[in-house]
């Protein structure tokens, strides 16, 4: 049996469009490879977790064709990672989209949500990334802007569609924090600008790691309370930024420790569950 830790990963979901030219009239989910690659790199395997709901969750005469729920993936699994992707839906944090276009995925922020929950109660690590870390401020009572540009005069523009994760700003680690710890002796804070929404109001139990210092725009937090991977789902963390997307060459911020400590997390939550589970290599 594999000493490996299993990773899960959010799905990214493609919903059903007369437009599209394959699967036009179905539900798709799946995961961006840089993800999977990252979670990789680190030693660990990476598991999609797909939606327990949905249409074809039901037969035809009403009856539930399964009865596998996100609580069992949060016990068979080490820890979770929040995707990127869509835009947050604005309902789900109390409020109404001021256009269109910002309505978000309401189905996909069910299923996140409910997901970050049953790993945060299996006490399992939650680590999120872009719309993982807005995803898990609206998670626990938090809200975001809807659009940084039209809500937060003067921001810098945090995403340009034209030159996509090769868009950068500096960023700046709040001192004292535990992201401050582990990343703060790398003089290189540049990281990649992918995201338009961001976190307005802060969720109560978390506190800010990392803002951008141009414009005050929150890029990391984490939940407080106990210490990391301690039972009861202490360890919920999360960055702005995209870590996977990261070129060595481009002088960006080596992020390593940050990924390094939330496996070390899900580790120590697996050792509670398997005492016998091998130590992390030397």
């Amino acid at each position: 049996m594999s000493g490996r830790l299993k990773i899960g990963i959010s799905a990214c979901f493609l919903h059903p469009d007369p437009g599209r030219s394959a699967f036009a009239f179905k539900t798709l989910q799946y995961i961006e490879q840089s993800m999977a690659h990252w979670i990789m790199a680190a030693g660990a395997l990476p598991v999609m977790i797909p939606s327990p709901a949905g249409d074809t969750a039901v037969r035809a005469d009403g009856a539930a064709r399964h009865d596998v729920v996100l609580a069992d993936y949060a016990q068979w699994l080490d820890g979770v990672v929040m995707h990127g992707g869509a835009d947050v839906w604005p309902g789900s944090y109390g409020e109404e989209p001021l256009r269109p276009e910002w309505r978000g995925d309401a189905i996909r922020d069910a299923y996140e949500i409910a997901l970050v929950h049953a790993f945060a109660a299996a006490g399992k690590p939650v680590l999120g990334i872009c719309r993982g870390l807005q995803l898990i401020n609206v998670a626990f009572g938090g809200t975001l802007y809807q659009d940084i540009g039209t809500q937060h005069p003067g921001a810098l523009t945090h995403r340009d569609g034209q030159v996509y994760d090769r868009l950068f700003h500096t960023l700046e680690l709040v001192p004292g924090t535990r992201l401050a710890q582990l990343l703060g002796d790398d003089p290189r804070r540049t990281i990649n600008t992918i995201h338009h929404q961001g976190i307005k109001d802060l969720a109560h139990g978390f506190v800010v790691e990392a803002r951008c210092p141009d414009d005050g725009i929150i890029e990391a937090i984490r939940r407080t309370g106990a210490p990391p991977a301690a039972p009861g789902g202490s360890y919920v963390a999360a960055v702005q930024w995209h870590p996977e997307f990261h070129r060595p060459e481009d002088g960006v911020l080596d992020d390593t420790p940050a990924l390094r400590d939330f496996l070390d997390a899900a580790r120590a939550a697996c050792a509670r569950q398997s005492p016998s589970f091998p130590t992390a290599p030397d």
